[in-house]
């Protein structure tokens, strides 16, 4: 947490401190819509969801897949879209877009059309992803962030917004599947009720989401540049898609993991609350290490933690051990993002971030477009979802062990 001004500081550091913090903050609610409402509620509606529509795991799975691709193709779009309108018009186009889209999951029934769906909300998410990282780390870089606000802080309060999206969904979704209110069916009214949430989220980002800097100019030319000199990043690139595809498995599946196991209804929305909790505290836990870290030992320390959450649960299936297994993966999952992000920033000049920030999210995209489909595909067979979910630990095992090769570039 920020150390709170020292009984000296002056009025104009005070307010400079205060500005940064709402900054900060209303760029965490684009956090909150593209990953908490977009993609990490689906975890909680895919069981009634399955149930109603009769969907094998694999279906379930690639539900997610298509999501993670649409993802892909936003960020792959991002650096045009920032170019063109900027990065504060592409965080607040693409929140309101989510919304419009998530709502549309209520009506539908289809297979095709959910797919469909998944695919737009995925692109959606990337650009609010993309934009919302790339202005809180030129937030972090203004000289007059204000006492005890460090670059690392920001990023992290950034990133940690997905964890008010996640609390937010298990206190919304679990009452609407429980009373359904459109249809006959819970799950159709869950996802509008989350698209109304994700359209108020947005006006805080229109009042006071911005980076305090114009974006600098980036031509194809300098774009081409950047992208030649992340050859450096392999290792850490590697560790990041291994990340992508073992920890999409378990915030694909764990509450149907879960339910399996005949946790309670009230259990499972107390253990993402507390999953959710932990993505909010995240950037307390590891802004330090984040700062110091200029090579792949965060990434490499996060991901190791990662796989052993993932891999509680499946070997203890008890519900304390459960409580544990979500509040370290919830501290920790985040900030592995917010690893990436700070090894950009320390590794590369300011005008080459956006194009570093979106190659380490399109390899990211293309680990989670791996895994929920390797999840489901496994848990459709004799080793059901534990087999699933302990390959996905034996993944992020496998990150962090090629992300402590990655060394600084200076």
């Amino acid at each position: 947490m920020p150390a709170p001004p020292a009984p000296g500081t002056s009025p104009a550091e005070r307010d400079a401190t205060r500005r940064t913090l709402i900054a900060a903050l209303a760029l965490a609610l684009g956090a909150a819509v593209s990953l908490g409402l977009a993609r990490f509620s689906y975890a909680l509606l895919l069981p009634p969801m399955r149930a109603d529509l009769g969907w094998s795991y694999f279906t379930a799975g690639a539900m997610n897949t298509l999501n993670a691709a649409g993802y892909l193709a936003g960020a792959l779009a991002a650096p045009w879209l920032m170019r063109r309108f900027g990065a504060r018009a592409a965080l607040i186009g693409g929140s309101l877009l989510a919304a419009v889209l998530l709502a549309l999951h209520g009506f539908v029934r289809a297979e095709a059309a959910l797919y469909a769906l998944r695919l737009g909300t995925g692109m959606a998410s990337a650009a609010v992803f993309v934009a919302g990282g790339l202005m809180a780390a030129r937030l972090g870089n203004r000289p007059d962030l204000g006492p005890g606000i460090t670059p690392s802080l920001v990023l992290g309060l950034y990133y940690g917004g997905t964890g008010m999206g996640i609390v937010a969904s298990a206190l919304l979704v679990p009452p609407l599947v429980a009373w359904p209110l459109v249809g006959g069916s819970g799950w159709a009214g869950a996802w509008i009720a989350l698209a109304a949430l994700a359209a108020v989220a947005t006006l805080p980002m229109v009042r006071f989401a911005h980076d305090g800097a114009a974006a600098p100019a980036l031509g194809a030319a300098a774009v081409g540049r950047a992208r030649l000199g992340l050859r450096p990043f392999a290792f850490g690139l590697a560790g990041y898609f291994m990340f992508g595809l073992g920890y999409i498995g378990y915030m694909t599946f764990i509450v149907t993991l879960l339910r399996e196991q005949l946790l309670a209804t009230g259990t499972v929305v107390a253990f993402y609350a507390v999953l959710g909790l932990g993505v909010m505290a995240s950037p307390w836990l590891w802004a330090r290490l984040l700062q110091r870290s200029r090579g792949g030992q965060a990434l490499a320390l996060l991901n190791a933690l990662l796989a052993v959450a993932t891999a509680l649960p499946v070997l203890w299936p008890h519900a304390a051990v459960a409580f544990v297994s979500g509040a370290l993966f919830g501290g920790v999952f985040l900030s592995v993002v917010a690893s990436t992000t700070a090894l950009v920033r320390h590794n590369l000049p300011p005008a080459a971030w956006p194009a570093g920030i979106s190659v380490f999210t399109i390899v990211f995209a293309f680990g989670q477009i791996v895994g929920p489909s390797l999840v489901g595909r496994l848990a459709d067979g004799p080793g059901g979802l534990r087999m699933g979910l302990l390959v996905s630990a034996a993944a992020l095992l496998l990150g962090a062990l090629l992300a402590s090769r990655q060394r600084p570039l200076s």
